[in-house]
């Protein structure tokens, strides 16, 4: 299979602020807690684009995944603050029928390229 977009939640680039709370925090004991947390969250949640389906895999022990093919997208949704588009981070959302999203990922890199390759996925399977 063919992966196009295959990426993890950012964790400095999503929560900047957050991160270097942390960090300071590792003399006193909890920031290492706070960032190995963190990074497991991160870490555990991937969305690939493979061939014509989307992928979203959840979890370390107990894995929760979620296939959508791409012609059965309806919108894709990217909400970005000021400092997401700084940093080229945001939240996707996608819905294929519905008023609900059926995948909604916050903190991925590079959101406006995985919207043009649905887009693009689904001006090729008309």
């Amino acid at each position: 299979m063919n992966e196009e977009y295959s990426e993890n939640p950012s964790m400095f680039r999503n929560h900047p602020i957050g991160f270097i709370l942390a960090v300071l925090l590792v003399p006193v004991a909890i920031g290492i807690l706070i960032l190995m947390v963190w990074y497991l969250r991160c870490k555990s949640t991937l969305l690939e684009i493979r061939g014509n389906e989307i992928v979203l895999e959840r979890g370390l022990l107990n894995k929760e995944r979620t296939e959508l093919n791409i012609s059965s997208i309806r919108t894709v949704k990217i909400s970005q603050s000021l400092g997401n588009r700084i940093f080229k981070v945001g939240t996707l959302a996608i819905y294929t029928a519905g008023d609900n999203p059926e995948l909604k990922v916050e903190g991925m890199p590079r959101p406006e390229v995985f919207r043009e390759l649905v887009k693009a996925g689904q001006a090729s399977k008309a």
